[in-house]
């Protein structure tokens, strides 16, 4: 990457922070504790939820699965796990008023399942295209 790519990515990353600092600025007490809230709560769950979880994931993954078939899970894992925890208020329905018929009136819940058939489908096709390569490098003269 050039020097110039990097400075102007640089220089649009600092331009964004400081219009959210402005726009942070102009908040309340309340609205700053708000976030201040989001923020502790979402670095405690990462440190002492999600990432142990991955780990003993990964631990089992290691113990259970052959070597072409470990990359595969993974990526569908992280890429599932990922995509449920940004979802998931709107799976668990949190924010629903019953007077208001158009608020969260999908079907997120099949959405997902949708999504997880779609990663489970991609991730047995590259664990399969990963086993037939580590055959025929096994097999080769």
């Amino acid at each position: 990457m050039t020097t110039w790519v990097r400075g102007g990515l640089g220089g649009a990353g600092v331009a964004l922070m400081l219009w959210g600092a402005w726009l942070v600025l102009g908040l309340d007490l309340p609205d700053l504790l708000e976030i201040g809230a989001w923020l502790t709560g979402g670095v405690l769950v990462h440190d002492f939820v999600v990432a142990p979880l991955v780990v003993l994931v990964w631990y089992v993954v290691v113990r259970l699965l052959p070597p072409w078939a470990r990359a595969p899970f993974v990526a569908a894992a992280v890429v599932l796990g990922t995509i449920t925890l940004a979802v998931l208020p709107s799976l668990g329905r949190f924010g629903a008023k019953p007077d208001d018929p158009y608020l969260l009136n999908r079907p997120y819940l099949a959405w997902w399942f949708a999504l997880a058939v779609v990663l489970l489908v991609v991730a047995a096709g590259w664990g399969l295209a990963a086993r037939r390569s580590a055959d025929r490098r096994t097999q080769a003269p």
